[in-house]
């Protein structure tokens, strides 16, 4: 059995909010999980780019 998060109902609402036809719970969390992950790492190869020394690796 799968353990039980507890949310408020706003939460929760948000969350069904997000969520896709007949997407689960589960399913909209780890999505919203993975696109900030891929936000953070976009962010961060543009401050990379931006602010910090960089070699292409067709200069290598």
């Amino acid at each position: 059995m799968a353990p039980t998060i507890v949310v408020s109902s706003d939460t929760k609402e948000n969350l069904r909010k997000f969520g896709e036809k007949g997407e689960t719970f589960d399913q909209i969390i780890r999505r919203l999980m993975e696109d900030a992950c891929w936000r953070k790492a976009d962010a961060r190869w543009n401050i990379i780019l931006e602010d910090e020394e960089f070699t292409p690796l067709a200069d290598l």
